[in-house]
């Protein structure tokens, strides 16, 4: 990679480190799904920084940004647009929606009924949206960046398998360091903790840079290396459910967008075992035989993690 686009990268996240304390390897991720055009589920309780996080990514380059409160009284056009009549042209007009935009932050997204949440599953595969037989093209480069909280499942509706499935990666923000707490504690006293983030490049570089990411060089063993890991978990008896193809797809894509931030222009075994969990996690469904009292999605990481390790990797 040029010098000129590594500072470019680092600088990034940074800016969004400012706002974000001691979670390095969290903001890395969501750079690596932004260069992967990847979308981004962020789970975890509330207070820890996911909506922050979306935010200040948002506010690192020049672009659109939308967020999008979902509720169990949002309709799919409240997301995608609707279409308006127009007495003087005696004509339909389109009128967007918040979907129009190059980051859209859909906080709470379990929050709302599976209608509303369906009306996400063209834009976040195609980058484009139908309504009444007319396709609109979104905005590029796209992105979406869903929150959504494990714990309270009062008045929520789980997303089905084939929403989760667009989803490039599911990342937890978890709790800080004692020592970051503090570093927030002096950092935002009265203080908004978005302040210091200012854009740092524009949107057409980030599209730049997420072509520049698909020239990334995959050896054939890295590939059998992620084909066997999927077909592993779809031979698990602890599954119900293994990663889709398109989860190797995702898997493959996020690598490359992982080496070339670090700067190289192939991929390694690492980019693959580093990004299998928050890859493929969330796209396993467990075999309830064999239910214990974890969270389902910690238990999903602990068989993936068995999986991994007991997987050769490619030298």
């Amino acid at each position: 990679m040029p010098t000129g686009l590594a500072d470019q990268l680092g600088h990034l996240q940074r800016t969004v480190a400012r706002a974000i304390r001691g979670k390095d390897d969290v903001i890395e991720l969501s750079v690596v799904a932004l260069l992967a055009r990847g979308h981004l589920l962020i789970e975890d309780v509330p207070g820890v920084g996911k909506t922050t996080l979306a935010q200040a990514l948002a506010r690192s380059f020049h672009c659109t940004f939308q967020r999008i409160q979902f509720t169990s009284d949002l309709l799919p056009s409240d997301v995608t647009g609707i279409s308006v009549f127009n007495p003087a042209a005696q004509t339909f007009e389109f009128k967007p929606g918040p979907i129009f935009a190059n980051i859209v932050l859909a906080d709470e997204i379990n929050r709302t009924t599976p209608k509303t949440q369906s009306a996400l599953l063209e834009a976040m595969n195609e980058a484009q949206v139908t309504v009444d037989n007319q396709t609109h093209q979104l905005p590029q480069p796209f992105l979406v960046l869903a929150t959504q909280n494990p714990i309270e499942h009062h008045g929520t509706y789980p997303l089905p398998e084939s929403q989760l499935d667009r989803f490039l990666m599911r990342i937890r923000m978890g709790y800080p360091s004692r020592e970051s707490e503090r570093d927030i504690l002096r950092q935002h006293r009265g203080a908004d903790a978005l302040e210091g983030v200012e854009p740092v490049m524009e949107a057409v570089e980030v599209a730049s840079l997420q072509r520049a990411v698909e020239q990334v060089r995959v050896d054939d063993s890295l590939a059998d290396y992620a084909i066997e890991i999927a077909d592993r978990t779809r031979r698990a008896e602890q599954l119900l459910l293994g990663v889709s193809p398109r989860g190797v797809l995702m898997l493959q894509r996020a690598a490359q967008a992982r080496a070339f931030l670090e700067g190289r222009d192939y991929c390694v075994p690492d980019d693959f075992k580093k990004l299998a969990v928050p890859v493929f996690s969330h796209r396993l469904v467990l075999n309830t035989r064999y239910a214990t009292t974890q969270k389902r999605s910690e238990q999903a990481e602990a068989i993936l993690n068995d999986i991994l390790e007991s997987t050769r990797v490619p030298l």
